[in-house]
């Protein structure tokens, strides 16, 4: 074998891996430790880190839920993104669904290495509160608190500066204290709320409605491929601490997502 040959057999050797490839590397995983709140939101760097916002504590792990790195946070960080090498939460330091607007909404921005605080930039516009966001397309788009009895949610849009851009209306129904968490993923928006039973919501790009299914992802969704999330649970510990875990879940016609067999 000639030189030449020898090297592109080599380079055929190699696999090749896209973003979607470096996701598929998440599985069901348990995040160490237990804490005072409840999980609020989880997100990946589709790469090997996890990140898990616990109201008052951000967490990062490795893809086995290792802590890498914790700190203390203010009360409430919320949902939470990834993009770009940072990390995006949305924060509300006043009341959630509240008819008179009582909020005081922001996303917090971290360093996704350090978890080191870079900035904040006031989203007021979010109007009951900020409690979960992602990123679509370079525009961050966040979701929140709602009043008893409004029949629909609000997407709110932003730039990469947090500039605002538009207030999208989503003709849900009521869903209880709004939407929780949320996921860009397959081409449609994946949206967790609270409610008995808990709702998920389905939109097009456009937050037309797909879909609305009893299915719990209200503390947690991430899209790891384009049918594959991974959905998040919250058990307690005997001494009611909170814990987060993740399990594998596919789309599905009827329901919205299933969970797959771990």
């Amino acid at each position: 074998m000639n030189q030449f040959s020898l090297c592109f057999a080599i380079l055929l050797a190699i696999p090749f891996f896209t973003k979607a490839d470096e996701a598929t590397n998440f599985g069901p995983t348990e995040c160490e430790g237990d804490y005072k709140y409840h999980l609020q939101g989880v997100c990946s760097d589709r790469k090997s880190n996890l990140y898990w916002s616990f109201t008052t504590d951000l967490v990062k792990t490795d893809s086995a839920g290792k802590v890498i790195k914790q700190i203390p946070v203010d009360n409430h960080h919320g949902d939470l993104c990834f993009h770009e090498g940072k990390i995006y939460v949305a924060v509300n330091l006043g009341r959630f669904n509240d008819p008179e607007g009582n909020a005081d909404s922001w996303v917090y921005v971290y360093d996704s290495d350090s978890l080191e605080e870079i900035s904040r930039h006031e989203v007021q516009e979010v109007f009951h509160g900020a409690g979960g966001m992602d990123v679509r397309d370079g525009h961050f788009y966040i979701v929140g608190g709602l009043p008893d009895g409004v029949e629909e949610n609000y997407a709110y849009e932003y730039d990469e500066s947090f500039q605002f851009v538009k207030k999208h209306i989503i003709p849900s129904g009521w869903t209880r204290l709004g939407i929780q968490t949320a996921a860009w993923q397959g081409g449609a928006w994946w949206f967790g709320c609270y409610g008995s039973p808990k709702i998920l919501l389905k939109t097009d790009r456009d937050f037309q409605i797909l879909g609305r299914y009893e299915f719990d992802c209200s503390l947690g969704i991430i899209g790891i491929d384009k049918d594959q999330f991974l959905v998040a649970k919250g058990p307690k510990t005997e001494a009611k601490r909170c814990r987060g875990t993740l399990h594998l879940a596919k789309p599905d016609m009827e329901k919205g997502l299933v969970f797959l067999p771990e």
